[in-house]
C-alpha cells in the first residue's frame, strides 16, 4: 500500500465535525506546545488537537505521518467524571505492509465483573460489533490485563494494508464514534458525590494503566526522544493522570510490584492471553485463553 497518499487526518476531521453538531468544543491552550512536532531525523510529523466540551473532559488526537514509512492515529474521548460514559478509543498503526488496530468504547468498569454496566452501554451496541467482526477479525493474543479495559464490541485486528481494508476501518470508526456520541447525548449528569468519585477513580485507573503500559510508547521514544515522549504521554495523551487522583500505578495494580519496590516492566504478569475473541455474539464472556 502506498502510504504517501494515505492519511488518518480524515478520521479526525470526521470526528470533530460530528462532535460539533452535538456540542460546543473549546480548545485547550495547555496543550499548545504539542500542536506540531517533528521527529529527530525530521522525516516524521506529529500533529495534535485537543478540546473540552460540557460532557467531555478531553477529546484529543495524535496523528503521526512518516511519509512512506508509517501512519499512526491515537484518538480518544474522555468524559467528565459526572458521567460514567465509556472512553472512546481508536489506536491505529499502519505501515506499507501491515495495519494494527484497536477500536472500542472502552468501559469505565470491567464488564466481566460489572454486568450492570455492560447491560447499560453495550447490549444495544452488539449488532454494531457483529457488523464488523468478520471484516475485521480478532488479531491474535491479547493479555488478560489489557482485556479488562475492553468491551464486548472491541475491534482488535491486524491486516495486510490495503485501500479496501482501510475503507472498512473508516466505516467502523464513523459508526463507533456516532454510537459514542449518541450515548453522550443520552447521558444524565450524576449528582451523587460518591458516584462521581467512583467514576473519577475508574478513569484515573485507566489513565494510570495506559500511561505506564501503552504499547505505542517505544515508537514515540524513537521519534522524539525519551523526555518529550514521556511528556507527550503524561501531559497530553493521558492528561489527567496527575490531576484526577493521587493513587499510584502500584496502588491500582499491586501485582506489578517488584521486590525492589519498582514497577515490573512486563506487559503481562498474569501469564494469560486470549488468542480468539473472548466474547460471543451475545456479549457473554467465554474466555478461550491460552498460556
Amino acid at each position: 500500500m502506498d502510504l504517501s497518499t494515505f492519511s488518518y487526518q480524515k478520521f479526525v476531521n470526521f470526528a470533530l465535525q460530528e462532535t460539533k453538531l452535538r456540542t460546543g468544543l473549546a480548545p485547550l491552550p495547555s496543550h499548545e506546545k504539542f500542536r506540531l512536532l517533528r521527529s529527530k531525523d525530521n522525516n516524521t510529523v506529529l500533529r495534535t488537537l485537543s478540546f473540552c466540551a460540557p460532557k467531555i473532559r478531553l477529546v484529543r488526537s495524535l496523528t503521526v505521518e512518516g511519509n512512506r514509512a508509517m501512519q499512526v492515529l491515537d484518538f480518544a474521548v474522555f468524559p467528565e467524571p459526572e458521567f460514567d460514559l465509556p472512553i472512546f478509543c481508536a489506536n491505529f498503526f499502519t505501515n506499507a505492509s501491515l495495519s494494527i488496530v484497536v477500536l472500542d468504547l472502552n468501559p469505565l468498569y470491567d464488564v466481566t465483573i460489572h454486568t450492570d454496566y455492560k447491560e447499560k452501554y453495550y447490549r444495544k451496541l452488539l449488532p454494531l460489533g457483529k457488523k464488523y467482526f468478520e471484516l475485521l477479525p480478532w488479531g491474535g493474543n491479547i493479555t488478560g490485563e489489557s482485556l479488562r479495559f475492553f468491551s464486548p464490541i472491541v475491534i482488535w485486528t491486524r491486516f495486510t494494508s490495503s485501500q479496501f481494508k482501510h475503507d472498512v476501518l473508516y466505516s467502523a470508526f464513523m459508526d463507533y464514534f456516532k454510537a459514542w456520541l449518541a450515548l453522550m447525548d443520552e447521558a444524565v449528569k450524576e449528582t451523587s458525590a460518591c458516584h462521581i468519585h467512583r467514576n473519577r477513580e475508574a478513569q484515573h485507573k485507566y489513565l494510570r494503566w495506559r500511561a505506564e503500559k501503552d504499547p505505542g510508547h517505544p515508537i514515540l521514544k524513537k521519534l522524539v526522544g525519551e523526555n518529550l515522549a514521556k511528556e507527550l504521554v503524561w501531559r497530553f495523551l493521558f492528561d489527567g493522570v496527575d490531576s484526577l487522583g493521587a493513587k499510584t500505578f502500584l496502588d491500582y495494580f499491586p501485582e506489578y510490584k517488584c521486590d525492589s519496590g519498582t514497577i515490573n516492566q512486563k506487559r503481562s504478569v498474569m501469564g494469560k492471553s486470549y488468542e480468539t475473541r473472548p466474547w460471543d455474539l451475545n456479549g457473554e464472556f467465554v474466555g478461550n485463553h491460552s498460556g
